[in-house]
């Protein structure tokens, strides 16, 4: 195991990557799904809490279902991708906790505390979502993170079933096109939002 990762490495996740607003016509299977996810889930949530639920729609019929929950800017961007995941919560997510996090009584911590998972939900699958990206990223794949669109509609169309279930923000994968992207917008030197005392 090498103690960094390469140039190249750093490039392909972070230096020349960029959020997609087009895609080119390839498919992302679904070995490549779950493998995404497969590195995802190990990233650190507090007391492995692992409060994302995620949905992905691969199907045209998915992806229009989710495009009339998307402002109209982010429709095609919905609809011409290969994938594009709904990234969500579990409000109810510390039930996991006896078998997620068996060292210690972690479920006791949040039962009675509505506000408290609010908190802790919203936060970890946040990052759980930061997570997929650059596990997408890592293999080789476009990534367009989009939160122009209607939770509650999304939430009401997606999660009926799991009543407990938030939508939080959407990200469509696959391999983008360059053209469609902008000039890279400006990033902000250390000094400028940074304290080091």
């Amino acid at each position: 195991m090498t103690d960094t990762l390469s140039d190249s490495d750093l490039d392909l996740i972070f230096r020349e990557a960029r959020s997609m607003n087009g895609w080119q016509d390839r498919e992302v299977t679904e070995e490549q799904i779950h493998a995404i996810y497969e590195l995802a889930k190990m990233g650190p949530t507090s007391a492995n809490q692992q409060p994302g639920r995620f949905v992905w729609c691969k199907s045209k019929q998915s992806k229009e279902r989710l495009a009339k929950c998307a402002s109209e800017g982010n429709q095609d961007k919905i609809l011409t991708a290969p994938v594009c995941v709904i990234i969500g919560y579990d409000l109810d997510f510390h039930e996991h906790l006896p078998w997620l996090f068996p060292h210690t009584d972690a479920k006791s911590w949040f039962e009675g505390d509505e506000e408290g998972r609010r908190e802790h939900a919203f936060r970890n699958s946040a990052l759980q979502g930061a997570y997929l990206m650059l596990a997408a990223r890592s293999l080789g794949l476009d990534c367009g993170p989009m939160s122009g669109f209607d939770q509650d509609a999304t939430t009401k169309e997606f999660f009926a079933d799991q009543p407990r279930y938030r939508a939080d923000w959407l990200c469509s994968i696959g391999y983008g096109d360059r053209t469609t992207i902008f000039e890279r917008s400006p990033r902000p030197d250390f000094d400028r939002f940074n304290q080091l005392i």
